[in-house]
């Protein structure tokens, strides 16, 4: 991990992308925090190093994204993470979000389907942090640790998976981008009981589709 290195250049650029970040909208100090404590250039080839720390999205391989800084923060402040929640989130990528998740103190269940994406848990324990990071079908969850205060799901799903709503614990919050086509709606769902649930819309994102379901796990 040698060419892991965060320079003062780095550091003023990580001030800027958060001014600009709150200039945005985003109101959490926790979390332009984190992104000041989670050195972003740390997930991207070196080629974009440059452009890290642009409120840009970048190819991370395997069809896959890193997404836009503000996207990350935008989510991560509907999920209103509270130190010690257990959170599940489907699709790790770069593992710049669970770094960010981590960071707030939450105890993290990150799950990939792209394995050649598990790299990222390099970067991860080079920053001291620990999440439970499996390799299997997001549209399942994870039964066995289950169930989450927060689940967070950063790719573009065709429906709300019912299997997630199942692990989410009454009183829990689940952040997740529905659509089927280019676009999807940001959708913040919370558990009342069991069988009952609200619904907050907060506007239109772009992100790669969640993976399909394998073939055994069809109903």
């Amino acid at each position: 991990m040698q060419h892991l290195k965060d320079t003062f250049k780095h550091k003023g650029k990580r001030k800027q992308l958060i001014l600009e970040l709150a200039g945005m909208g985003v109101k959490d100090q926790r979390i332009l925090d984190a992104f000041d404590a989670v050195p972003r250039h740390y997930f991207l080839d070196t080629a974009f190093e440059d452009q890290a720390y642009s409120n840009m999205a970048f190819q991370i391989g395997a069809g896959q994204t890193i997404s836009h800084p503000y996207t990350v923060a935008f989510q991560t402040e509907l999920l209103e993470i509270q130190k010690g929640d257990k959170v599940l989130e489907i699709g790790t990528g770069s593992g710049f979000q669970t770094s960010i998740l981590c960071e707030l103190g939450a105890k993290v269940f990150s799950i990939e389907r792209q394995s050649e994406l598990l790299s990222s848990k390099h970067v991860i324990h080079f920053l001291n942090y620990s999440p439970k990071l499996f390799f299997g079908d997001g549209y399942k969850g994870s039964p066995l640790n289950a169930p989450f205060d927060k689940i967070l799901v950063t790719c573009g799903a065709p429906e709300i998976p019912q299997e997630l709503l199942k692990q989410l614990k009454v009183d829990g919050i689940m952040v997740i981008p529905v659509g089927e086509g280019k676009e999807q709606k940001m959708l913040k769902i919370m558990k009342q009981s069991e069988t009952s649930f609200t619904k907050e819309e907060f506007g239109t994102f772009k992100f790669v589709p969640m993976l399909e379901r394998t073939v055994n796990n069809k109903k």
